[in-house]
């Protein structure tokens, strides 16, 4: 020490604590907090995971594929009742079973919903309706009072959809000259001719088919019992309602019909006979090995009512293997209520399952998810389909969504497959590597004009099948969207081609697609925040900077959304309501998982939105490693169709633990 003038020592005496001593004293605690929530965030998700993971693995079939229930509306199962009825093969146990289940789906005002928690829908309501009295329920029993009571009140039959109706016509409760028309002769149309078949979606031109033979046919079985009690006036059951104007696209169409009602007179004999004959061989070239028809439950039934109106008794093979497909579709019930799923969806959740389980970090040569890869690839398609219609020189590659539906692969299936295989180190890469070499080739023959990808065809855009009077079912074309978009993109930028023109194709459309708020559309699942979902983890696996405005934009979106418990919800009404439902609803598994799947792309792993996600996801868990979710986050058709997928609540929440646990999705494994 050194002496000062007035002889101390020099020592300086204590200071006292200043401000930014404070302020970096709650700085440190501060961080310290952060780190003991992070790591208390990051051991509830690794038991969850875990939870989640051995709950998955004890799942899987023995034949390695995983299947949850596919779940949407109650006419799946009045539908399978009526065309019992119609063609006289009704089964007392099958009907009450069918019953017990729809009267378990009725919602206290007396209606049918097509989603959990949703509003009272008419088609759904009259169709239930009718397969109750087919099953026995009194007209003035108090459930059945209520629903015939709501149906007047919301126009009746005559306000139903064109689908309702044509089943009411073939029991003579319609006419069926108050239906649209669509004449057989429509297959004749040649590809570029409008309104051609194969303008409409896959699902679309499946069923339109077969109901050009019913709509000519025109049959009437004997109705059982009277539905005055569905019509607001049974002595005026269709009130005539005015055209729309000749030079709005409904009123041309309007008048369209009204022509083709005219021709149902004059129409040629012999071209009717050769148009029936042309539906008959077009449906039975379209069968299944296992006797479905597109692996989906609709086709299936009109399918079969036309074949038999066209003279195919129920032995015949055609129709009694299609009989059986349909009784491969009922999921029984613990309480024996028997339910219809509208299709299976097999391939889809197998490739989910093994990227879940791949990216919450089982080892990539687990024998469950080897297993699973051997039954992925003998599922590959390797003939031409609808598809090629569009694309004639394109070598088939890809994946349905169900186990047998070998005439429409899909685009989305086929990149999702593609990633899982490359998840796992298979005993045979070479192999693998071929199936991946033929799916890449398929999926990027199948891109649109604008650089976009739809489900199953390529350039199905034209806006005319939306404007018949005919298809007010809901989405009859298949234009690129942003979910299977991103999901090829992502597929292209897992196998190297992040720099191929066709990729930064899709990534440009990508772009150019986003919304005003920052999210995008979910054209196959609820809604925007898949259609974010399955974005941000497209745009980061092809090199797009976190800082991109885009990336930006989504991620302050999704902190917008975000629920006060910490989960994220959309209600299925956001397609009809975008700006009071847009990532609006409870807090479900899947659509949390999907929203923190996008944020950790955006590299947002340490947000408190993320940590905020992660532990509601952890506490929301049960014991046995599942997740509840009543709410339908799968989507049909936007609005008018929707899906609960039974293993969305199991396969998103354990991709959203392992890429927050493992830092994003699993690499390739070498040698893969």
């Amino acid at each position: 020490m050194t002496a000062t003038t007035d002889g101390s020592t020099g020592a300086l005496p204590p200071r006292a604590p200043s401000a930014s001593d404070a302020t970096a004293e709650n700085m440190t605690a501060s961080a310290r907090t952060r780190t003991a929530l992070r790591d208390d965030t990051a051991d509830a998700a690794r038991r969850a995971a875990a939870r989640a993971t051995d709950h998955l693995l004890s799942a899987q079939d023995p034949a390695g594929w995983w299947k949850g229930d596919l779940e949407t509306n109650v006419t799946m199962d009045a539908e399978d009742l009526l065309l019992r009825q119609f063609l006289g093969i009704q089964d007392p146990e099958l009907t009450e079973a069918a019953a017990r289940y729809i009267r378990g789906e009725q919602g206290a005002d007396g209606t049918w919903a097509t989603f959990y928690g949703g509003p009272g829908e008419l088609s759904a309501t009259i169709e239930a309706y009718v397969a109750l009295r087919l099953a026995g329920d009194a007209p003035d029993a108090p459930h059945m009072a209520r629903a015939s009571a709501w149906v007047r009140e919301q126009g009746g039959i005559a306000a139903a959809r064109v689908f309702t109706r044509i089943w009411l016509a073939l029991f003579g409760w319609w006419k069926w000259d108050d239906l649209p028309q669509l004449p057989p002769e429509l297959l004749f149309l040649p590809k570029w001719f409008p309104l051609n078949i194969y303008d409409f979606g896959c699902w679309a031109r499946q069923t339109i088919v077969p109901l050009t033979v019913v709509s000519a046919k025109r049959p009437v079985r004997p109705a059982p019992f009277a539905l005055d009690e569905l019509h607001t006036d049974p002595r005026r059951p269709n009130p005539p309602r005015p055209l729309a104007p000749a030079v709005s696209w409904d009123g041309l169409f309007q008048r369209l019909d009204k022509a083709l009602h005219l021709y149902r007179k004059v129409a040629f004999r012999g071209l009717r006979r050769a148009a029936m004959r042309s539906a008959a061989r077009w449906i039975i070239e379209r069968q299944e090995n296992d006797g479905c028809w597109g692996g989906i439950q609709p086709p299936a039934v009109y399918s079969v009512i036309a074949l038999h109106l066209l003279g195919y008794d129920l032995d015949h093979p055609v129709l009694r293997t299609g009989l059986a497909s349909l009784d491969r579709f009922a999921v029984r019930r613990e309480d024996g209520a028997r339910m219809i799923e509208a299709c299976q969806s097999p391939v889809w959740d197998t490739c989910l399952a093994t990227i879940a389980l791949a990216d919450a970090g089982l080892p990539a040569d687990h024998p469950q998810l080897v297993k699973a890869v051997d039954w992925m690839l003998a599922e590959q398609i390797d003939r031409p389909g609808d598809w090629s219609v569009q694309r004639p020189q394109l070598p088939s590659g890809g994946w349905a969504f169900e186990f047998e539906n070998d005439n429409y692969p899909d685009i989305d299936d086929t990149a999702e497959v593609v990633i899982a295989l490359r998840r796992v180190r298979h005993p045979d890469p070479r192999r693998v590597d071929a199936a991946v070499r033929r799916a890449v080739r398929w999926n990027v023959g199948m891109q649109s004009k604008d650089g976009g990808w739809g489900a199953f065809d390529a350039d199905n855009t034209s806006p005319l099948p939306n404007r018949l009077p005919f298809c007010d079912f809901g989405e009859v074309i298949d234009p690129p969207s942003a979910d299977v978009t991103a999901h090829v993109v992502e597929m292209l930028a897992d196998v190297g081609r992040t720099h191929d023109p066709r990729t930064r194709r899709g990534i440009a459309w990508l772009l150019a697609e986003q919304d005003p708020c920052g999210a995008w559309f979910g054209r196959w699942g609820t809604n925007y925040l898949y259609g974010t979902g399955s974005v941000l983890p497209a745009l980061a696996a092809a090199g797009i900077p976190r800082s991109h405005p885009a990336v930006r934009r989504a991620v302050l979106w999704l902190e917008r959304v975000q629920n006060d418990d910490g989960g994220w919800g959309e209600d299925q009404r956001s397609y009809q309501d975008k700006e009071q439902w847009a990532g609006r609803g409870a807090s479900t598994a899947s659509q949390t998982a999907w929203a923190l799947m996008a944020l950790l792309a955006a590299g947002e792993r340490d947000a408190e939105a993320v940590r905020r996600g992660v532990r509601w996801l952890a506490s929301t868990q049960h014991e046995d490693g599942t997740w509840d979710e009543p709410y339908f986050t799968g989507t049909g058709f936007p609005w008018d169709f929707s899906i609960n997928y039974h293993l969305y609540r199991q396969v998103f929440p354990l991709t959203a633990l392992g890429r927050y646990l493992g830092g994003g999705p699993a690499a390739a494994p070498v040698g893969a």
